[in-house]
C-alpha cells in the first residue's frame, strides 16, 4: 500500500470559508470603533471650527483604515500573526502619543495673536492617527484566517462602523469644546496620549 501524503498547507486556503454570525459582527465592530471615536471626541474639542469637510475626511479615513485593516491581517493568515502582534501595540502607541503630544506643544505655545494652524484632520496627523486607531482591526483579520471566516462582510461592517461613530465623536467633542471654551485642544491632547497608555497597557500587562 502507498504511504498516504500529507495535504500541503495551501489546500488550507481551499477549504470552504464560513460566514460571521450578526450579533457578533456588531459586537466586534462596535468594539474595534471605541478607540476612533475617543479620538474623534478629542480632535472635535481641539477644532475651533468644525466643518463638513471636517466630518467627511476624518470619517472617511478611519472608516477606510478600519474596513482595509481586516483585510490586510486576513490576507496575511497565520503566519505573520505573531509578528504583527508582537508589535502592534507599540505602533498605536507611539502614534498616538506623537500626534497628542503635538497638540498639547501647540495648546501651551498658542496665544491670541498667533492661532493655532494645525489640523488633525489632514496630512500626515491623519494617516497616523488612522494607522493609530486601526491597529486592532488588523489582528482581527488575522483570527478571522484562522477560523476561516469570510472577511469581506466583516471588513465593510467595521468600516462603516468605524466612520459613523467617528462622525458621531466629532459632533459631540465639538459640542464639550463650545461649553468648555478656550485651549480645549489641552483636553483633546491629553485623552489622545492616555488612549495610547491605554491600548500599551491592556497588550502588555493584560494579554
Amino acid at each position: 500500500m502507498a504511504k498516504q501524503r500529507s495535504l500541503p498547507c495551501c489546500q488550507a486556503a481551499l477549504t470552504p470559508l464560513l460566514p460571521m454570525d450578526g450579533i457578533t459582527l456588531t459586537a466586534i465592530a462596535v468594539a474595534l470603533a471605541m478607540d476612533a471615536f475617543a479620538v474623534a471626541l478629542a480632535t472635535g474639542l481641539t477644532l475651533p471650527e468644525l466643518t463638513g469637510r471636517h466630518l467627511f475626511r476624518f470619517g472617511f479615513h478611519f472608516g477606510l483604515f478600519q474596513a482595509l485593516m481586516p483585510i490586510c491581517g486576513w490576507l496575511a493568515g497565520i503566519s505573520l500573526r505573531a509578528q504583527i502582534e508582537a508589535v502592534d501595540h507599540w505602533v498605536a502607541f507611539t502614534l498616538l502619543v506623537s500626534v497628542g503630544g503635538k497638540m498639547l506643544w501647540d495648546a501651551c505655545h498658542n496665544d491670541d495673536d498667533n492661532p493655532r494652524s494645525g489640523d488633525p484632520t489632514r496630512g500626515i496627523s491623519l494617516v497616523m492617527l488612522s494607522i493609530a486607531t486601526s491597529i486592532d482591526a488588523l489582528a482581527i483579520g488575522l483570527s478571522l484566517a484562522v477560523l476561516g471566516i469570510r472577511i469581506w462582510t466583516p471588513a465593510l461592517v467595521i468600516g462603516l462602523t468605524a466612520g459613523a461613530l467617528t462622525v458621531v465623536g466629532m459632533l459631540l467633542g465639538r459640542r464639550l469644546g463650545s461649553i468648555w471654551g478656550f485651549r480645549v485642544e489641552i483636553a483633546g491632547g491629553a485623552l489622545l496620549i492616555l488612549i495610547g497608555c491605554k491600548i500599551l497597557i491592556e497588550q502588555t500587562l493584560f494579554a
